[in-house]
């Protein structure tokens, strides 16, 4: 049997926090390693307990959830933790900020519980995640004030097959979705995503839906 995903939760209401905590340690796979209420505690923590995944609130005090996010796993961090954003703001900046922060998924607290823990499974395999309700629409307002990373490898370096991956990618089709799309096995699908971040330089699907709107790909 597998170690049980550890899980470090970070919300300044007490009540969400223990309702957050009494949910994931339910789960046989899933294990709540701390809990705090702001976001230099969050750092400090996952610094310490070197969590799988930290699930963030946003608007916390001492450091809100974005800065705390971007010294947990934003560019240039050592050694980076997979962050899980959950807030009850569903505002533009919060999903922009969070996701520039570095941030592998995001989710509104009104999800139901099976949602949250579908998120943290799936963040924690090192895939992304998007609420539904963050369309691409969203990322694609954005992607303009996103620049591309020093050095970040052209996308020419991308076979056109792996370019029409990318493009069903950005578009928020789901990998059994492009396996049906392009008539190919979700296998083959895994092995052409996983190039793509490779060759590109990405660490994952959000990052290659912002890289797909930033470089026009996809409008």
């Amino acid at each position: 049997m597998n170690a049980p995903v550890r899980v470090l939760v970070c919300d300044d209401q007490a009540l969400i926090r223990t309702g957050f905590a009494t949910i994931i340690d339910a789960q046989p796979d899933l294990e709540v390693v701390g809990e705090c209420g702001d976001g230099r505690a969050a750092v400090d923590l996952a610094r310490r307990l070197n969590p799988d995944i930290v699930v963030m609130d946003v608007r916390m005090p001492v450091l809100d959830g974005i800065e705390a996010t971007r010294l947990l796993a934003g560019a240039g961090v050592k050694d980076p933790v997979k962050v899980l954003v959950v807030t009850t703001f569903n505002l533009d900046e919060y999903v922009y900020e969070a996701l520039r922060a570095g941030a592998s998924g995001f989710l509104l607290k009104d999800a139901p519980p099976a949602q949250l823990l579908h998120g943290i499974r799936t963040v924690a395999t090192g895939a992304a995640l998007l609420a539904p309700e963050v369309t691409r629409q969203l990322v694609g307002r954005y992607a303009a004030r996103i620049r591309p990373a020093e050095g970040t490898p052209d996308d020419a370096a991308l076979t056109p097959r792996e370019l029409e991956v990318l493009r069903l990618i950005a578009d928020g089709l789901s990998n059994s979705e492009i396996a049906a799309t392009l008539v190919i096995s979700q296998e083959t699908v895994k092995t052409y995503v996983s190039r793509i971040l490779t060759k590109l330089g990405l660490r994952d699907r959000v990052q290659a839906v912002v890289y797909a709107y930033r470089r026009g790909l996809v409008t």
